[in-house]
Parts: structure tokens; sequence; C-alpha cells
């Protein structure tokens, strides 16, 4: 129990998806993370995460990570291969994404968030879900959909298991075709 004036604790696993819902397949984090909330709500595990959405991430996404012990990073991405790519990330000062805004890579946040705290940094993922239109004014293409179920089906086997070291295990080989293969994952989640 805390005391009157104390801060509330914070979600151990905090996830930011970025997007501009009215760019076509730009769309993939803040829809992923809309379906993810009513997921985890259906689920009784809301307490655990803090779901955060932006058009981009900004420097003081850095913030966010504090205090944490892991991190997801979604977001649409043009070069991964189809459905997604997952993969761990760690603090690197990366240029912006776009040298004439803001953006920043969860690399660089990593970086930030490093040299403001001497906290324990929380062990950092990307979720990159394929995407292919961008164009304003479009909805999410077919193969988008596709991709974002994929991903789907990955999220609520992370947030299952919100460990580290269930992350970690979580290799190119645990996963089929960008799926979950649950006969090799089950064992580490």
């Amino acid at each position: 129990m805390s005391g009157k004036g104390a801060a509330p604790a914070r979600a151990p696993v905090v996830i930011l998806a970025c997007g501009n819902p009215s760019r076509g397949d730009d769309a993939l984090g803040p829809h992923l993370l809309d379906r993810l909330q009513d997921w985890l709500l259906s689920e009784g595990l809301s307490d655990g995460f803090a779901l955060l959405s932006d058009f981009q991430w900004q420097i003081e996404h850095a913030l966010d990570l504090a205090g944490r012990r892991l991190a997801l990073f979604i977001d649409a991405d043009q070069r991964a291969a189809a459905p997604f790519v997952f993969r761990r990330v760690v603090p690197a000062d990366t240029p912006a994404c776009n040298p004439s805004t803001h953006a920043q890579a969860p690399e660089t946040l990593l970086a930030v968030l490093a040299r403001i705290s001497t906290e324990e940094m929380p062990e950092t993922y990307v979720l990159g879900v394929r995407g292919t239109r961008f164009a304003l004014g479009d909805g999410l293409s077919a193969a988008a959909i596709d991709n974002a179920q994929a991903a789907f089906d990955l999220l609520q086997l992370l947030c299952r298991a919100p460990q580290a070291a269930a992350w970690s295990a979580l290799r190119p080989g645990a996963l089929s075709a960008g799926r979950p293969n649950p006969a090799r994952s089950a064992a580490c989640c």
C-alpha cells in the first residue's frame, strides 16, 4: 500500500506503437496496440503493461522506458520480410529516422535513457510489421491485415510470458515464417 501522494508503481512492461492511422499501412502500430489493449483487458493482464501510441517516437519517449523491465516498439516496416521482424535492440546513438523530423529510432531512445538515468535498462525489442501501402487516405492493405494477424499472434505469446528470458528465447528458429511456432516456443514461454 502506498502512502498519500506516492507515485503509482510503473507497469513492468511498456509497449510503444507508432504510426499514422490516415496513411495506409502506417496504421499497423496503432491498429495492433488497440487490439492488444482489448485482448489484455479480456485476459485480465492489463495491469502488467503500459501501452503508448504516437505518430512517431520522440526524444521524450526515453522517459517512458525508465523503470521498466521490458520494452517493445511496434511499427510498420517496408523493408521487413513478411509478415514481420522481431529483434532485440540495444542503445546506439543513431541519427534520427528522418533528419527533417524529430522522429527517433528505438536504439537512440535507449541511448538517451542511458545518459539520463542510472537505472537498469529494460531489455528492448522491435516488432516491425511488413507494410506496403502508405498513401494518405488509404486503409490497411490486405497484405498488412494478414501480417498484422501474424504479429498479433506473437504479441499474445509475448504478453503471456512477459519475461526477458522468454522473449530472448524467441529467435528466428522459434518463429515459423514469422508466426510463433508453439511447439518450438512453448518451452521458453
